[in-house]
């Protein structure tokens, strides 16, 4: 029996899974780490840390499913996005922590960009628009602040690599540079029509292209471990970033086709088959997977508040004791109260874009509580996930293709919240069996390679749904309740 380890390298935990010949999880193991403020807005890494947890996982997976490194056909690797490593060609020493991609310090530069005319080039070439979220002016932060960086890099001394490459070069001993084409997408340096490093805006920056790791295919030779980690070598087969990952975890591999993670935020991918389309609506175009040398490419749209508003009503309103109990909560709520609640406590994501205004509740009554309050939490996420679709819709005008909402995350575990999105979307939700569907993903591709697991469509059909969640709300009260939204979002914005 063959098994496929998939290496999932998040935001404040790394783990590892340990998938049998059928896809099944075995075993798994996971590690917090430390986060890093140094100052307000930013928010790093230490590399070693991102490292260590890699490997303390990876061996703790294998114990606990009482394999060995010779029962391993191929790792996989999956990972967080857009943060950034600089390290040491020659020792593999990192000479910055890992800038994360959460942080805010590079927001300077980017209004420079923009002010200097370059969005419209960079957003033809990347997909993306300018913003301190992708690595590139995270990269040009750490080669203009770190003493020596800039002519080490000129002179070939130094590396560039978002998480993945940097694990792939410290598991390879340093043998292999590589990234794969959903990574390298995000880091506002690729040209996803042209498949390579754009030099323009290399050279915009100031980057030593020779810094850029080797771009593979998601399923692809990533070469192999060294012995000493693992006791024997073990080949690295897959790579993909996490929300494109848990796209080919949902098996959506046909246009049309929409994942949508519910974790603190939200990301949402619409697959738009072997067309890179350009969004007037404010999402990002980018690659949802690569394959056999061909991207297939997706509309992304980000919520950036999805699961934190249920902590917020724990944490800071204290009306809920677990997150369990906002179902039951929905459940009691008064039904002729419309209480609106807009969690915009970090801004609004796509797609809106306003980074500046704040979190508002509408239609309060005397006898609002903590039942309507639980409700609009809910409904929050679900009106966010219709307005990321209606956009998604707009951009594609895919006539005829009816959307398919495939659901994980944390979020997804609530009957209730599903329903309202079905509801309030107009179109069935699906919930897979398989809940880990990044991790899935991850361990898919490198099987795939590997030549243990079935190819895309065979894999597609094994798919299964747990509950597919129908619209059930007539039509005239969902366009009155996304009518009341819509007008609570533009009075939050106007505030």
């Amino acid at each position: 029996m063959g098994y496929i380890l998939a290496i999932d390298q998040g935001t404040t935990s790394t783990r590892c899974m340990i998938f049998d010949s059928a896809m099944a999880i075995v075993a798994s193991d996971q590690q917090e780490f430390a986060q890093h403020f140094p100052q307000s807005g930013w928010v790093e890494h230490n590399p070693k840390d991102l490292w260590e947890t890699t490997l303390a996982t990876c061996r703790g997976a294998m114990k606990r499913a009482g394999v060995t490194a010779a029962d391993i056909t191929a790792i996989g690797i999956t990972n967080q996005r857009e943060t950034t490593v600089v390290w040491d060609k020659a020792t593999g020493e990192p000479i910055y922590n890992a800038i994360v991609w959460q942080d805010r310090r590079t927001a300077d530069l980017c209004r420079d960009l923009r002010d200097a005319g370059h969005e419209q080039m960079i957003t033809e070439r990347t997909g993306l628009r300018i913003d301190p979220y992708f690595s590139s002016t995270k990269l040009s932060w750490i080669l203009d602040h770190v003493d020596g960086a800039r002519d080490r890099a000129a002179n070939g001394e130094l590396l560039f690599g978002t998480v993945d490459s940097y694990l792939i070069w410290k598991l390879t001993g340093g043998a292999v540079h590589a990234t794969d084409a959903t990574n390298a997408a995000r880091t506002m340096l690729y040209d996803i029509r042209k498949g390579r490093w754009s030099k323009t805006i290399c050279d915009l920056l100031t980057i030593p292209m020779q810094m850029l790791p080797e771009v593979k295919d998601c399923a692809a030779d990533f070469g192999q471990t060294q012995a000493e980690h693992f006791g024997a070598p073990i080949p690295i087969c897959g790579v993909a970033g996490d929300q494109q990952a848990a796209t080919v975890g949902q098996a959506c591999f046909k246009p049309g086709m929409m994942k949508s993670t519910y974790g603190t935020g939200c990301f949402a991918l619409l697959n738009t088959g072997d067309t890179p389309v350009t969004s007037e609506n404010r999402l990002l175009t980018t690659i949802a997977y690569q394959l056999d040398g061909k991207p297939t490419f997706a509309l992304e749209g980000s919520i950036f508040v999805a699961g934190a508003v249920v902590q917020w009503l724990r944490d800071g309103l204290q009306v809920i004791g677990d997150a369990a109990e906002t179902q039951a909560l929905a459940l009691q709520a008064d039904p002729n109260q419309n209480v609106v609640l807009v969690p915009a406590f970090v801004g609004l994501g796509a797609p809106y874009w306003n980074a500046e205004c704040r979190g508002a509740a509408f239609g309060l009554t005397r006898s609002t509580g903590p039942a309507e309050l639980a409700k609009a939490a809910l409904e929050s996420v679900g009106y966010q996930t219709r307005d990321l679709l209606d956009a998604m819709s707009a951009d594609w005008q895919a006539s005829g293709v009816q959307p398919t909402l495939r659901v994980d995350g944390g979020m997804s575990e609530s009957n209730w919240a599903m329903q309202f999105l079905a509801d309030i979307i107009g179109a069935p939700v699906d919930r897979p069996e398989i809940r880990e569907t990044t991790a899935l993903g991850a361990a898919w591709l490198a099987g795939m390679h590997a030549g243990i697991y079935p190819d895309q469509a065979a894999f597609a059909a094994q798919w299964a749904c747990e509950t597919e969640f129908a619209p059930n709300m007539a039509d005239a009260a969902r366009q009155d309740k996304y009518a009341s939204w819509k007008k609570a979002v533009q009075a939050t914005m106007n505030f």
